[in-house]
Formats: structure tokens, C-alpha cells, sequence
């Protein structure tokens, strides 16, 4: 897996292409949450649940289809006062959809681990995109703060962080840009 410092940090990025006026650090705080989350399914290890089995690390919680029910609960939940289906709710529900869809590519893109069930529970078949530079992130926490730790923020740095705050800043430049003209 990647860092969740990664996770966050590109789910930030992407919030940066659109957000609402109001309640943005709500809206930040979610998106984070919902790039974070996924790794929840690593307590399947102290459950006895195998790696491989589509609700083991990098099964259900990773597909496309926990990404889309888990941005429709967030919407539900912390934007009830947007009616159901309309313009804003789906804007919001998009965002939140793809911090948790950015998680399962970041994982994608590690060189360690089974893969990711994009597609579960249809089909528990695990993959990885061809391009895979980023460290794979050690589970437990001690191991994470040693010389492995550091391996993965060197190739997050590079593959993640960089281009995450390169989109900020760009962002950032078009915001400043449209409000002078």
C-alpha cells in the first residue's frame, strides 16, 4: 500500500480542481478520510482473514464499487441538506468517489503486495497498473519508521507528493488568474 500520507495528500490535490464556497475544510476533511479509509480491511490480518479473500487487504474495500457507495454515504451523511441527485450532491459525491478510487490506484502503483480488486465482489481477480514505482508500504507502524519508511517517502515524494502540489499550485494559478480577469 502506499503511505496515507500519500493518500491524503492527492486526495487534497484533487480537491483542489473544484470545491464548494462554503464548508471547505469539511469538504477537504472528507476527501481525506475517504482516501485514508480503504485501509481499514489491513484489521482482516487480526481477523484471521486471508490477503487473497475479496474482503482481505486490498479486496472489496479497494473496488470501484466500495469508492462509489462510500461517497454516496459521505453525501448522505455530512450533506443532507442537498437534495438527492442534483447538481451539487453529485459534484461533492464525484469528489469523494474519486479520493477513494485515487486510493486503489496509488495501491496499484506499489511494487509490493497481491494487487488490487478493482472490480470485487463481481470479480476478486487482483492487479497492478504496469507502471509501479512507488514503494510499498510496510502495515505496521514501528516498521514504518526506519529505513523502509524512508524508501517510501523517497519514491512518494517523487511520484505522489511532487506532482500532487505541482496541481495545487497549478490550481491555485488558474483561481488567481480568473479572479484578476
Amino acid at each position: 500500500m502506499a503511505s496515507i500520507f500519500s493518500h491524503a495528500i492527492a486526495a487534497g490535490a484533487l480537491g483542489t480542481l473544484r470545491y464548494p464556497k462554503k464548508e471547505v475544510f469539511k469538504y477537504f476533511a472528507l476527501g481525506i478520510f475517504c482516501a485514508a479509509f480503504p485501509d481499514v480491511d489491513t484489521l482482516s490480518f487480526k481477523l484471521g482473514i486471508p490477503y487473497e479473500h475479496p474482503f482481505g487487504h486490498r479486496g472489496f474495500f479497494h473496488s470501484l464499487i466500495f469508492a462509489y457507495l462510500q461517497g454516496l454515504f459521505i453525501v448522505r451523511i455530512f450533506y443532507s441538506n442537498l437534495a438527492f441527485a442534483t447538481r451539487a450532491s453529485m459534484t461533492i459525491g464525484f469528489y469523494f468517489f474519486c479520493c477513494g478510487v485515487s486510493h486503489s490506484i496509488l495501491d496499484a502503483m506499489t511494487n509490493g503486495g497481491l494487487g488490487v480488486a478493482f472490480f470485487a465482489p463481481f470479480d476478486n481477480t487482483r492487479y497492478f497498473l504496469p507502471w509501479r514505482p512507488i514503494e510499498v508500504s510496510p502495515v505496521d507502524v514501528v516498521s514504518f519508521f526506519g529505513e523502509w519508511g524512508m524508501r517510501v517517502l523517497k519514491s512518494e515524494l517523487y511520484y505522489v507528493m511532487i506532482p500532487s502540489f505541482l496541481l495545487m499550485l497549478g490550481m491555485y494559478g488558474v483561481r488567481k488568474f480568473k479572479n484578476k480577469a
